[in-house]
């Protein structure tokens, strides 16, 4: 991946995307071309296809989704499976037929069995039922690693797949109906020490066990592996250490500095009980995780307080 190629990231405002772009101009790359979903609905054909017509990249960071915690996957499943599967059809078939050197296509590791041996590996994938809150995503997530892989074979193309863990970091999404769990989390402490509230509901029991990966690292990895790697096999990218829930909820508690008491809500959905993936394979080719939890939380924090009304928005 020369400087000198055009390189475009599809979903550039998310966490991820923006992170990639961050990270791309900090390397050195300055031909990266991106559109908001106001200028470019990845839904619609005719808007990708005109897009790739126009500015022909060379290389493509398909970070592009629609994503969400437990209540948006319960309250949105057909929202789920018909965006995904609509940007990932596009932006990829736009990708072959304008001539695209190298495709990157972020998954997530939703896509392994709910009661999967632990740590999740590559091979995995397809051998058992999956997590019913957030099934519709994950079998959006999987259809987009067989395309990759089917252009592959049948094209000769050269599109990769790789499953991100729990992400989190600067510019997430705090929005407590469509945010992640860790996101939520430091809204939540965060809201309750401004409120002076005495304590915080967590849903579920706390004892899911999740992984967590900084998005700055999840951005070198991808780059890396753009660089480095070719083939149909899935590539996992993780830290390769998780935290229960009730563990990770009182870290958040104690960067924040609130001190009212944690209640677990028992009622609420626990999701998969243990998220952790294999990163053998990763570190085999080269990469590995850098910003320690403490580091990362640090830093998602002090965005979080320096954006807080941005960062807000869709909730207000």
């Amino acid at each position: 991946m020369n400087f000198d190629k055009k390189i475009y990231v599809a979903g550039h405002k998310g966490l991820v995307g923006s992170a990639i772009i961050r990270k791309l101009k900090e390397k050195g790359y300055k031909n990266i071309v991106y559109r908001t979903s106001k200028e470019l609905d990845l839904t619609n054909k005719q808007q990708v296809d005109e897009f790739f017509e126009v500015e022909k990249p060379e290389y493509v960071f398909l970070a592009a989704a629609k994503v969400g915690g437990i209540v948006a996957n319960n309250a949105y499943p057909a929202d789920f499976i018909r965006d995904n599967i609509l940007i990932q059809t596009n932006v990829i078939e736009a990708s072959y037929q304008n001539h695209v050197e190298k495709l990157l296509f972020l998954g997530s590791t939703c896509i392994y069995p709910k009661l999967a041996p632990q740590p999740l590996k590559e091979e995995y994938l397809l051998t058992g039922e999956l997590e019913a809150t957030n099934e519709p995503y994950a079998i959006a997530k999987i259809a987009g690693i067989k395309m990759c892989k089917s252009y592959n074979r049948q094209y000769g193309t050269n599109y990769i797949s790789v499953m991100p863990t729990n992400l989190y970091g600067v510019n997430d999404n705090y929005d407590l109906e469509k945010s992640h769990v860790l996101p939520a989390l430091i809204r939540k402490f965060h809201e309750a020490k401004i409120l002076d509230k005495p304590r915080v509901e967590v849903w579920g029991t706390g004892l899911p066990r999740r992984e967590f990966l900084f998005s700055d690292d999840l951005a070198d990895a991808v780059i890396y592996l753009m660089k480095t790697y070719s083939g149909n096999e899935i590539v996992n990218i993780g830290v390769g250490m998780d935290i229960s829930i009730k563990e990770l909820a009182e870290k958040v508690k104690s960067i924040i500095g609130y001190e009212g008491d944690i209640v677990f809500n028992t009622s609420k959905p626990d999701g998969t009980p243990r998220k952790l993936v294999d990163v053998t394979k990763l570190k085999n080719l080269g990469w590995e995780a850098k910003t320690s939890l403490d580091e990362g939380l640090y830093k998602s924090y002090l965005w979080f307080k320096n954006n807080f009304d941005k960062a807000t928005t869709v909730a207000k």
